[in-house]
């Protein structure tokens, strides 16, 4: 694996507690009470930011609100793990607002996936701190069952490198161009990648292996997305791409969303990986991002070194 600088907090260990914090969309508190009873289960200790019920139309609250929760949770030293409630919208509203100072001093492991996309960049680039794309404590058992459980366990509860493999399942199984490569994994959801071109946040994809899913998106817009992306050059020294879960990304035309990441995709000269259960879909795993990883599209197989020490 390639070398590994990144910031890396302590593992989270039983007795340790975890601030639920809503940086982006409102929630809903029976949601977020299995995933408070899946965390007591763990031996953590959740904990409710102040205002992490708190409800402003599309978001969770006005942005000083949100980023006041943010940087509470970072602030405290009791906490020791960062878990999003869920993603939604708004996160890019306020990472401008996070205290990197306090977040290199005490780093600490966080949590989430979809517009979290945008706060796990912003840390990335305010304090190389490596996370967990992974499902919130607004827990979904019919989305999110036992086996993403202990994904999401074993990434913030152990050392131990993780490795997903290519599902049949999965509609982005097709999508594959084989070879073996080897860069941090940087990335997440498709919209918020595109979101933060221009931005201090978009990373340098040079020598990564970049994560792409989404949810809700048809094929076009998905090809614009991945034009953008293009065009812009942000693809030009990727290493390899690691396909996600692309969930109810249909519409009426006979272009399904697999073609649209073959033909944009496959013509980059790297390994490409569909078919990762990672993302928005039934099944969803937990991996680092920030941290070295292993994209070996010929075994069907994404390994990556722990996001905590």
């Amino acid at each position: 694996m390639p070398t590994d600088d990144c910031l890396r907090p302590p593992v989270l260990r039983p007795g340790d507690t975890v601030m639920l914090v809503s940086p982006s969309g409102p929630t809903r508190p029976e949601r977020v009470a299995r995933g408070i009873e899946l965390l007591t289960g763990w031996g953590l200790r959740p904990v409710l930011a102040p205002n992490a019920y708190a409800r402003q139309g599309y978001l969770a609250g006005g942005d000083e609100l949100r980023a006041a929760n943010l940087n509470a949770a970072f602030a405290d030293p009791e906490v020791r793990g960062v878990i999003c409630t869920r993603g939604g919208y708004g996160a890019q509203r306020v990472v401008d607002l996070v205290d990197m100072d306090v977040v290199r001093r005490d780093p600490k492991v966080v949590a989430g996936f979809s517009d979290i996309t945008a706060l796990q960049f912003a840390l990335w680039r305010g304090a190389r701190l490596a996370s967990v794309h992974g499902p919130g404590a607004a827990w979904l058992d019919d989305r999110t069952p036992p086996r993403s459980a202990e994904s999401l366990h074993a990434a913030l509860m152990t050392t131990e490198p993780v490795t997903v493999e290519a599902v049949k399942e999965e509609e982005t199984y097709p999508v594959r161009v084989p070879g073996r490569a080897e860069g941090r994994l940087l990335g997440g959801n498709l919209c918020l990648i595109t979101a933060s071109i221009g931005t201090p946040d978009m990373p340098d994809l040079t020598g990564a292996v970049l994560l792409i899913e989404e949810v809700q998106e048809p094929p076009y817009k998905i090809d614009r997305m991945l034009t953008q992306l293009r065009r812009c050059g942000a693809l030009a020294g990727v290493a390899g791409v690691a396909v996600g879960q692309f969930t109810e990304c249909a519409d009426g035309w006979d272009t399904t969303v697999a073609d649209v990441l073959t033909e944009r995709l496959g013509d980059l000269g790297v390994p490409v990986l569909g078919g990762l259960p990672i993302g928005h879909g039934v099944g969803q795993l937990t991996v680092p991002v920030g941290t070295p990883a292993v994209l070996d599209a010929t075994a069907g197989t994404l390994t990556t070194a722990p996001a905590v020490r």
